[in-house]
């Protein structure tokens, strides 16, 4: 494993924490639609930018793109839209919470994929790791909602638990899928990989996004125009948070980097308590407390 992975993963958790900050500013102005064309649609110039300034430093020159790279980066883009696509079927079933906290299954999933399908086996205590981190969100997103552990394992057959499963499992596809682009581009350093398939990936999903917006919500799309202040931040943000979860991906196993990614969590509360004055409880000192030990326990692992 390349060293950098863990500073990509930690970084691309502060940036997706910043980036979800930032993004309540647009729930007046656009719909759900709109708030995910903006990460693409404004985030892709920033990608472009990103890719095109370090070719130069470093000299690389863009190989030709093979049918398997194509298509590993088809379904990044594709299966990426398909876990935001569930996971806003799940708050749709009145499943917001148990929605969320079923998706963050993530990493958890992605590692029993890759050790299933790409022998890509994680040290026990990796795995503690994971296990930790998981639970730590749960408790983060069901803790103090009245919700007992019993509801919580009957929920699992409810269309919300499901779709959030669901959206796990797209979001842990969509990892290893990127993964596996970037390994599909020879002659490139570690780093123009990534930022080569960011860019492919982004413009992807701006396309598929756009024609589906002017097919069915056009009012949308000028909605997006008219918030470019606020809309080019998220769009900022969006392309420096992506552009290292791909960098983590491509120096280590996927489930490593998000289990790790995971301290967004902390930042996401972190900022709430000490420039929203919400007050910390109990339980959620106990899940940060546990997402923590999570990614200590996933580092200490990669030892």
């Amino acid at each position: 494993m390349n060293p950098i992975w863990l500073p990509a993963s930690l970084l691309g958790g502060l940036f997706q924490a910043w980036r979800t900050a930032l993004q309540q500013r647009l729930r007046a102005e656009l719909s759900v639609s709109g708030a995910g064309l903006v990460r693409y649609l404004y985030g892709l110039p920033f990608a472009l930018a990103f890719a095109a300034i370090w070719l130069s430093l470093t000299g690389a020159e863009l190989p030709a793109f093979s049918s398997p790279y194509l298509g590993f980066a088809a379904a990044g883009a594709t299966t990426q839209m398909a876990g935001t696509i569930l996971l806003i079927m799940a708050f749709g079933h009145r499943g917001f919470v148990v929605g969320t906290a079923f998706s963050k299954t993530e990493a958890m999933q992605a590692a029993l994929v890759t050790a299933l399908l790409l022998d890509e086996h994680l040290p026990l205590l990796a795995w503690a790791g994971i296990i930790a981190g998981v639970a730590g969100v749960l408790i983060l997103a069901l803790a103090g909602r009245g919700i007992t552990v019993g509801q919580i394992w009957r929920s699992l057959a409810q269309p919300a638990a499901l779709c959030g499963l669901g959206a796990g499992s797209m979001f842990a596809c969509a990892a290893i899928a990127i993964k596996l682009a970037t390994a599909e581009l020879p002659g490139l350093d570690l780093i123009s990989s990534a930022l080569v398939t960011l860019v492919i990936v982004m413009a992807m999903q701006s396309i598929l996004h756009l024609a589906w917006i002017a097919a069915r919500d056009r009012p949308t799309l000028v909605s997006a125009l008219h918030s470019w202040r606020t809309s080019g931040q998220v769009g900022l943000l969006s392309a420096l948070g992506s552009a290292c979860w791909y960098v983590g991906f491509a120096a280590a196993p996927a489930a490593l980097v998000r289990i790790v990614g995971q301290v967004e969590v902390i930042f996401t509360v972190a900022f709430a308590h000490f420039y929203l004055r919400e007050r910390v409880r109990w339980y959620e000192i106990a899940g940060l407390l546990l997402v923590a030990t999570g990614v200590i326990l996933a580092l200490i692992a990669t030892i």
